[in-house]
């Protein structure tokens, strides 16, 4: 009898404890589940933002296969002055504003605008309620051009913020030009934290990128020793389109062969074959022509490098609506 008595006071114990248990646990889970399916919102939108993206910038790669070496070049263009905050994506407005899209290395140069504002609108058809800067789409049009054309693709951090204003004087200074020795391009990079390898890496987008007609006719911007094979006609009016390819190999593809060209004194542009004149540059153009696969590698990481280089400190920041202006009606702040 007594142990029975016992038996059952330790049953009812035990019961109590399972209850006492279950009631601490459901109080803890609770708020587990709420922050994982907060958390499974937040990675829902950023793979709908990523997906909107892709699927933009592949139509448009598709109609014409150029456009992701434009868009490459859009977001170096973008975070190498002031820093990866959408401010070269901002019109002129006359008599008020004059941003970075018409400065002189962007001006009828620059292009994919309008491949960034489609990606921004298909966000908000496919994506609703999804914030993201057009910074950031920015930098996932340029990674996914990447890989489509043959590249390796590689991670994109979300969270950039937009600019309210834009540096017109400061794409003239802060881009390296196609005229630049290989000291002064140096000298661009580092000042944005960016060694000379790096350097190298980042310029092996040249792979498949172009050259208008009316830079190569300018003698300080052409190879010498390329200048007897160049069929533009020089000299061109300002309003010429004719392009020249930078990789004569495969100009459609992410491949290492840009390097190959400047290793046979093939470079076109004047800034890319003098990275064959200093071994510290020069060695690392044979080392990503002998392992192309390194090339690849190392191409990402300077582009996930630069993809964080940050706005100018105290530039008032926003996601734009439109990616072409700035929120609202005040440009007072600009």
């Amino acid at each position: 009898m007594a142990f029975g008595a016992t038996h059952l006071s330790l049953t009812l114990c035990l019961v109590a404890l399972i209850v006492l248990a279950k009631a601490n646990f459901d109080e803890k889970i609770e708020p587990v589940n709420n922050i994982l399916e907060q958390n499974s919102d937040m990675l829902s939108q950023e793979f709908c933002i990523i997906a909107a993206v892709r699927s933009v910038v592949g139509e448009a790669i598709t109609r014409e296969r150029r456009i992701g070496a434009s868009l490459i070049r859009l977001f170096f263009h973008d975070c190498f002055v002031d820093g990866c905050d959408g401010g070269i994506l901002l019109d002129d407005i006359p008599g008020r504003f004059q941003g970075e899209k018409t400065s002189p290395p962007n001006n009828n140069s620059v292009r994919g605008f309008q491949v960034i504002d489609q990606a921004k609108q298909r966000i908000k058809t496919m994506c609703p309620g999804a914030a993201v800067s057009c910074a950031d789409i920015l930098a996932l049009a340029a990674r996914d051009s990447v890989a489509m054309l043959g590249g390796m693709p590689y991670p994109v951090r979300l969270g950039r913020r937009d600019a309210r204003t834009a540096n017109f004087t400061g794409a003239l200074t802060q881009l390296p030009a196609p005229f630049d020795d290989l000291n002064v391009q140096l000298g661009k990079f580092s000042a944005k934290g960016l060694s000379a390898r790096e350097m190298v890496a980042l310029v092996g987008a040249h792979t498949v990128g172009f050259a208008r007609c009316v830079t190569l006719c300018d003698d300080r911007n052409i190879n010498p020793a390329m200048k007897p094979t160049l069929r533009c006609g020089c000299p061109v009016s300002s309003n010429n389109t004719n392009l020249v390819p930078l990789d004569l190999m495969t100009l459609e593809f992410f491949d290492k062969f840009y390097y190959e060209d400047l290793i046979r004194n093939q470079g076109l542009l004047f800034s890319d074959q003098v990275l064959m004149g200093s071994s510290a540059t020069a060695d690392v153009v044979r080392t990503y022509n002998s392992n192309p696969g390194l090339f690849l590698r190392e191409f990402n990481a300077a582009m996930t490098k630069m993809g964080d280089l940050p706005p100018s400190r105290g530039v008032q920041l926003e996601i734009r609506d439109v990616c072409s202006k700035v929120n609202g009606n005040s440009i007072t702040d600009m």
